[in-house]
């Protein structure tokens, strides 16, 4: 099952959403919010795509806390994402172990079509 992680108010979570469904493709949404990652669950994600594509820096919570200055370790930075999860990027697709970052549509496509979530025209 193809999961969407990340937070019901965020724009790019509700567009990806749509896009699955216009496409008929079933996920399972995971709700940060509500059902929190565990830290062994970020730092599986961190190993398979890294902290540099996985960190929202442009968003609030990471502006917020003042992170970019603060010259944070992985393993502090890691707990940090664990801490607050709204600085994940999103979406995030996860399909057995395959993960992709990002809202991007043809990316979205290439992720599925591979996966062989998606049939290839």
């Amino acid at each position: 099952m193809l999961h969407i992680i990340g937070v019901p108010s965020c724009d790019k979570i509700r567009k990806t959403k749509k896009w699955m469904e216009s496409k008929n493709i079933d996920f399972e949404f995971i709700n940060v919010k509500k059902t929190p990652l565990t830290l062994d669950e970020i730092k599986d994600l961190e190993f398979k795509v890294g902290l540099d594509v996985l960190v929202n820096t442009k968003g609030t919570t990471y502006r917020n806390l003042g992170l970019k200055d603060k010259n944070l370790s992985d393993e502090e930075m890691l707990e940090a994402l664990h801490e607050n999860q709204s600085m994940i990027k999103r979406p995030v697709l996860v399909f057995e172990n395959s993960v992709l970052v990002g809202y991007d549509e043809e990316a979205f496509e290439t992720f599925l079509k591979a996966n062989e979530l998606m049939e290839t025209k």
